[in-house]
């Protein structure tokens, strides 16, 4: 590293640092792609293992169950034994895993296999964040930094269809598992070699007990409410949500008793730490649960293809990548405050967009709306991760960074669960008393359900009589998903408020203040660093 001389804010990275970020990023990238991959990949290894509905769902979600479980073990782990340590021995797990993967021979393999590679994924985002952190010490940089390994997660979102559809077209279903595996190998051959350790020489054991009340905290939340989401308000998930919570109370009473805890939360006394945080779940919770119903508008209400509907999703793709990469830039100049505001400004006139857009001839409107939305989320997505990881003591990044993805899992799962409940509220609403006489019991039983059913339904029925059963169906999701996107850009508007008002002492990145007591200069992080008046104290992390 050098030393930053244009603001004083200490050491930039230099070549070194930035090679070590393409290092870390490659694999953030195939990881994301081999997720996407999955979805279409389901079918093919379905038919080839025999694997019952119940089966395929747990192919799906146990990754994501194991990703949301192990974050904080993993962030804390990482503070502790070294945040490459745990990094490379990750990478090390997700390759073989996936080899697993790929040639399982039974559905129960290939569940394990991915409930592997979930716990080895969620070594890697934390570690990967962290050592962004620590690699890139300049709040610029830093920022650009962060920006980068976001847009590596968000292409995989664009090109991991493509691929997969490529892969599958001219190999067999687990070639889409061996992805991520030259990634794996090439950051286990040049991550010792580029990329420093970092870790808390402070910090004391693992506290085992810990860990069990955070699985016991956060795998039933998610369970719950992605079962929520699905089937709806059954006794089962709402008593898994209400067991976590529990357990989650135990858990946060056994950290502030520990001398040194898994999880110190003490940090969320830190304003820029806390607000950021709960922007991030706000966030993710409102604008994610959307992405729900736009993909099943546009398959289900406006008939296309998933490739058809994937290339309609490119340009709220493209927006994204170039939000997140120019709000670092523009936070140079303007508070993080104001900025993340106006994206959100930006996104609120997307959501209402989408309200306003008709089951027929609504695609245009929702195309639109969902580029606006991804455009104005850029600099919430950027700037509260940077003000997450910046605002916290070095030691503490690891922690800081599973913090973060784990407000984005707990968002997304609520999101889905709450707006999608409501969706499928006013679906079943509107549809009850518009299904057209001469449909089968049975097929009317499953359009009162979903749209999902009513579509299913319409394919085994006369073509009038399927038409005429699709044209109600569609207009009352049209209506559900309305009404969610106009809550959305309602509860939006109170997010950036609030944040305009408890960011406002956050000033640009790397912006120069004379120090009050020395009369020397001093550089505000714009990731945590206050103004002298009345402002809450920070520890920053550079």
């Amino acid at each position: 590293m050098t030393t930053n001389t244009t603001t004083g804010s200490g050491p930039r990275a230099g070549r070194r640092e930035w090679i070590g970020l393409a290092v870390l990023a490659l694999p953030t990238l195939l990881i994301s792609i081999d997720v996407f991959v999955m979805l279409l990949a389901l079918p093919h290894l379905s038919t080839d293992l025999g694997a019952n509905s119940t089966q395929q769902l747990w192919i799906m979600d146990i990754y994501g169950f194991m990703i949301a479980g192990f974050l904080v073990t993993m962030g804390t782990l990482g503070d502790r034994i070294g945040r490459r340590r745990l990094l490379l021995g990750g990478a090390a797990a997700f390759g073989i895993a996936s080899v697993g993967a790929a040639y399982s021979t039974s559905p129960e393999m290939l569940i394990g296999a991915r409930a592997l590679l979930g716990i080895a994924g969620a070594t890697l985002a934390p570690s990967t964040l962290a050592l962004i952190s620590n690699m890139f010490r300049d709040p610029r940089q830093r920022a650009l930094a962060i920006s980068v390994w976001m847009v590596c997660f968000m292409s995989g979102a664009a090109i991991g269809p493509l691929v997969g559809g490529v892969m599958l077209d001219n190999f067999w279903w687990g070639s889409v598992f061996l992805l991520g595996v030259p990634a794996m190998v090439l950051l286990l051959v040049l991550g010792p070699v580029l990329l420093p350790e970092y870790r808390d020489a402070r910090a004391g054991r693992l506290d085992l007990a810990s860990v069990v009340l955070s699985l016991a905290a956060i795998l039933p939340v998610i369970y719950g409410l992605k079962e929520l989401a699905r089937n709806g308000w059954q006794p089962v998930p709402i008593a898994a949500v209400v067991a976590g919570v529990a357990f989650g109370a135990v858990f946060a009473h056994r950290q502030r008793r520990l001398t040194d805890p898994m999880l110190d939360l003490r940090l969320f006394t830190n304003r820029a730490f806390s607000t950021a945080l709960g922007a991030m779940m706000l966030g993710t919770l409102l604008m994610g649960a959307i992405m729900l119903f736009i993909t099943q508008y546009f398959q289900l209400v406006q008939g296309l293809s998933p490739l058809r509907a994937g290339l309609w999703m490119l340009p709220a793709v493209v927006c994204s990548i170039a939000s997140v990469l120019l709000a670092p830039v523009l936070a140079r100049r303007i508070r993080p405050a104001r900025l993340i505001a106006a994206g959100l400004s930006i996104s609120v006139v997307g959501l209402l967009l989408i309200s306003q857009a008709g089951a027929v001839s609504g695609l245009a409107a929702v195309v639109t709306g969902f580029a606006l939305i991804n455009l104005g989320a850029g600099p919430l997505v950027t700037l509260s991760t940077d003000l997450v990881v910046g605002s916290v003591p070095p030691e503490k990044a690891g922690s800081a960074a599973a913090m973060n993805e784990t407000s984005g899992e707990f968002g997304f799962a609520l999101g889905i669960a709450a707006l999608g409940s409501l969706g499928t509220a006013i679906y079943r609403n509107e549809i009850a008393g518009a299904i057209p006489s001469g449909v089968p019991a049975g097929a009317a039983q499953g359009a009162r359900d979903t749209l999902t059913g009513a579509v299913a339904a319409a394919e085994g029925l006369p073509g009038h009589l399927g038409a005429a059963l699709l044209v109600p169906a569609r207009h009352a999701f049209t209506s559900g998903m309305h009404v969610a996107a106009a809550i959305s850009a309602t509860l939006l508007i109170v997010v950036a408020i609030l944040i305009v008002v408890l960011l406002r002492q956050v000033r640009p990145l790397g912006e120069t203040l004379p120090d009050p007591a020395e009369g020397a200069p001093a550089t505000d992080t714009g990731a945590g660093a206050t103004e002298a008046a009345g402002a809450d104290t920070v520890e920053a992390a550079v």
